[in-house]
């Protein structure tokens, strides 16, 4: 985590982090240990955050006219698009010099909002406010259950939504891990140990999301839980959405997005982050404040609502936004919790490698069979 683990920023969330890590230890009844959640793919990537370059490196603090921003590049569509964002016809030499120099002469509200025509992941710094998830009934309640026997499609991808998946995998739920066959994970590019962090023990179902809506409808109806992380309007054009799919009683719909008030604006951990406030600082200006923090935070947060809920009965669609969640990590005081500093390991424990692309789509039907008729 380089300098940035000895601000007190980093103690502060640290420690918050700890409380709601314990939270989800007695709701899931698993162990989770709340530093190497935060750390653990840098750990295991040798990744650290460089001031001002983000620690995956795909995403970068830039000084506008009138303050700072974040923009992330980390798809090739990025960087492809970053001539229509300068209004230029062609970028010359590095791409991160071209629009270092672009961004620095544009108002921070110019760059966002060039960014967002684009689809590129941008930020202003501090435009998010902190705000609890959101929570509304949706469908019957059920009675409180445990995880053990219950049936989760995971529709997320990256880290945050991975992450809620996997500890529901610990705490002994069947979770299916649901792909585009066009568009995978992005995470099977990376490092394969992170990817299977996230994902070991999940069944690995892909389908085409245009062609197979039939049988994706099918799973999500058979669901009692559901994590959506991506765009709301992709599935809602596709009728997959949580106002489309019949609930089970007691049914729970986590969504998890980037802004509250901005459900289908891309972003990812870092930049998000930022929106939120949730940075270090340098004598010069904001720095990074760990590896695409917001993810992992939200992560965690998400695993709590679930349990939550869950003891309710259900019968709700959460939203959890990641801006929100690191403005309240920014938003907290100083820590002087001497044990946030703690120099120990953060790698994560080795896990069986996660299943390939599709492998378990003949398991996962079959499963939602069996449970499609036990409850004709």
């Amino acid at each position: 985590m380089g300098d940035v683990t000895a601000t007190w920023e980093w103690a502060s969330v640290l420690v918050e982090a700890r409380r709601v890590a314990a939270d989800v230890s007695g709701l899931l009844n698993v162990q989770v240990d709340a530093a190497t959640t935060l750390a653990g793919r840098a750990a295991m990537m040798n990744l650290t955050a460089s001031g001002r370059i983000s620690a995956g490196g795909a995403t970068r603090l830039l000084r506008t006219a009138d303050g700072w921003c974040a923009v992330a590049l980390p798809r090739d569509d990025d960087v492809e698009a970053l001539p229509a964002l300068m209004e230029v016809d062609e970028v010359a030499g590095d791409h991160w010099t071209a629009l270092t120099r672009w961004a620095a002469a544009c108002p921070t509200e110019n760059v966002v909002a060039r960014a967002q025509l684009l689809d590129i992941a941008a930020a202003a710094l501090g435009e998010a406010a902190a705000a609890l998830p959101m929570i509304r009934p949706s469908g019957s309640g059920g009675a409180s259950r445990g995880f053990k026997g219950l049936l989760v499609a995971d529709l997320s991808s990256l880290w945050a939504g991975p992450l809620c998946a996997q500890l529901l995998v610990r705490a002994g739920a069947t979770v299916v891990k649901v792909e585009s066959r066009i568009r995978p994970d992005g995470t099977r590019r990376g490092e394969p140990a992170f990817f299977d962090w996230m994902n070991s023990g999940k069944l690995c179902y892909a389908a085409d999301f245009d062609r197979d809506g039939d049988a994706l409808r099918r799973l999500l109806a058979a669901a009692d839980i559901v994590i959506e992380g991506s765009r709301p309007a992709a599935l809602r054009r596709r009728k997959l959405s949580a106002d489309d799919v019949p609930a089970q009683p007691g049914r729970i719909w986590l969504r998890i997005n980037g802004y509250r008030d901005q459900p289908d604006r891309p972003a990812f951990g870092d930049d998000a982050a930022v929106a939120g406030g949730l940075v270090g600082a340098a004598a010069d200006g904001p720095v990074f404040c760990g590896d695409a923090i917001a993810d992992p935070l939200s992560g965690l947060e998400a695993a709590r609502v679930v349990g939550e809920s869950l003891r309710r009965g259900g019968g709700e669609v959460i939203d959890v936004s990641m801006a929100q969640v690191a403005a309240r990590y920014a938003a907290l005081p100083q820590s002087t919790d001497g044990a946030a500093h703690a120099d120990r390991p953060l790698l994560p424990a080795a896990v069986p490698p996660a299943s390939p692309l599709g492998a378990d789509n003949a398991a996962v039907e079959r499963l939602v069979a069996e449970r499609s008729c036990a409850t004709c």
